[in-house]
């Protein structure tokens, strides 16, 4: 029988209705499993058994007149802590941050909680979501439930953890280079970026989106559908558009005659380790043996792209430090500081040609992908590193040489998910990456379902350290 934390939220809903289960009865073994993992793992945030339990009864109550609110009524969910919930403080992961409670909820969080959603905890996350490591000045390190001594990467460090160890069904994070991605393949577990607007979110940013961490693309698909509605808060949000999330499952016969690239240089960044090169090129076999036609793509980034990115974040987050007190800056890691500090030498020439590869980026991606239904390539091109380590390279004068495969979508507004492919030999999770065209986020949803039902038989999840 499976553990009422590791239940999918299809699969409380419909306890919920037939009165087997309640929303009180799920949500205390969450917390239950919570308390078990969390001394060791450090994911979560604003972790309050007692509020968790009011919303648990609320839900229940609702079931037992047979009126639940929405898809995700009962359902527990966490979510990352920069997206705001009112009355609770948003410290961005470090520590340098006056604690304000947020006004109102933000899209996704409103979202969740229309629909009956129970927020179990907030998750962590770096100093300004700037490190792909759950890093932080603000939160204790957070680790990965496979190897205690891995980071979960990040920034949606605490979410993608939560995932894996089965802190409830549904994880909402955000991604602006990887965030979402990058987390969710060295967790093992799924996330979907989507393309930019169709989660709305506040504050909106170029390339920034909120997305999904769940351990299935069932449990993705149902969050979608809950937290893909318009939001006038967010500039860039999509408009209204009847998809059914429900037909994410269309099976391996959705493989069949698709064309598929498969990109296992990423032109920029560090070169894919040889362990996460066998790992998808054996996904890709899998593609093919289920039908689909694949094509090796050549390169498409630059690392003058790449650079360029780089640079103008730097000076962002530079102009951002210089605002804050000597005091309060003194408290962000030395890592952000440092990487910081280094734009002061850029003049404004050089920041315009930064900020000018932000839109290379978006036409090389374009470009490249336009022949294509779908693109496979690795999320990352290394498994999960060292806990400490602020990112792979440890250098604050190198710090995206990892993300070379998952910002360019960011840029171009595509879709794209990472979905587990395989283990390394030391058992750490492989993510395999899958982007769509523009606005098909549900095909992405659809293909990488399709690969659920391909791929090898997973291992089973990680459990708390000392459990049986």
């Amino acid at each position: 029988m499976t553990a009422l934390h590791a239940l999918s939220s299809g699969e409380m809903t419909a306890a919920y209705g037939r009165g087997d289960l309640s929303p009180v009865e799920v949500t205390q073994a969450v917390l239950d499993h919570i308390a078990r993992w969390e001394p060791r793992l450090q994911a979560t945030y604003l972790l309050r058994p007692e509020r968790a339990l009011a919303q648990a009864q609320a839900s229940e109550a609702r079931w037992r007149q047979g009126r639940p609110l929405g898809l995700l009524d009962g359902v527990p969910v966490t979510i990352k802590e920069n997206i705001a919930t009112q009355g609770d403080p948003l410290p961005a992961g470090t520590a340098a941050t006056t604690l304000v409670p947020a006004a109102d909820h933000a899209p996704p969080a409103a979202r969740l909680f229309e629909a009956g959603a129970v927020m179990v905890c907030k998750t962590t996350m770096p100093d300004y979501g700037m490190l792909s490591s759950g890093l932080s000045s603000f939160h204790p390190l957070s680790r990965n439930p496979w190897d205690l001594t891995k980071t979960p990467g990040g920034s949606s460090a605490g979410g993608a953890a939560a995932a894996a160890a089965g802190y409830g069904p549904l994880h909402v994070g955000t991604d602006i280079g990887g965030s979402l991605r990058l987390p969710a393949g060295w967790c093992g577990v799924f996330s979907l970026k989507p393309s930019l607007g169709r989660i709305p979110i506040d504050p909106p940013y170029t390339g920034r989106a909120a997305g999904p961490i769940t351990r299935t693309v069932a449990d993705a698909a149902a969050l979608m559908a809950v937290l893909s509605q318009p939001d006038a808060r967010d500039s860039m949000s999509l408009p209204a558009q009847p998809i059914a999330w429900a037909d994410f499952d269309q099976g391996a016969d959705k493989l069949r005659g698709l064309k598929i690239g498969l990109l296992l240089d990423a032109g920029c960044g560090l070169p894919v380790e040889p362990e996460v090169r066998d790992a998808i090129l054996a996904a890709a076999r899998r593609f093919e043996a289920a039908g689909a036609i694949v094509t090796p793509m050549a390169p498409f980034m630059t690392q003058a792209m790449l650079d360029g990115m780089d640079h103008f974040w730097r000076m962002r987050s530079r102009l951002d430090l210089a605002a804050l007190a000597p005091q309060a800056k003194a408290k962000v890691l030395p890592y952000i500081r440092d990487w910081a500090d280094s734009a002061a030498g850029l003049d404004g020439e050089a920041v315009f040609r930064a900020a000018g590869q932000f839109h290379a980026v978006r036409l090389a991606s374009v470009k490249a992908c336009a022949a294509f239904d779908y693109v496979l390539s690795p999320t990352a091109p290394m498994p999960a590193f060292a806990a400490e380590l602020p990112s792979p390279t440890n250098d604050p004068l190198r710090p995206l040489e990892h993300i070379g495969f998952t910002v360019p979508f960011n840029m171009s507004e595509q879709p794209a998910a990472s979905v587990h492919c395989g283990f390394t030999r030391d058992g750490l999770p492989i993510g395999l990456q899958i982007a769509g065209a523009r606005f098909d986020d549900l095909g992405v949803l659809q293909v990488a379902r399709a690969f659920e039902l391909i791929r090898e038989a997973r291992r089973p999840w990680p459990e708390p350290p000392g459990a049986r």
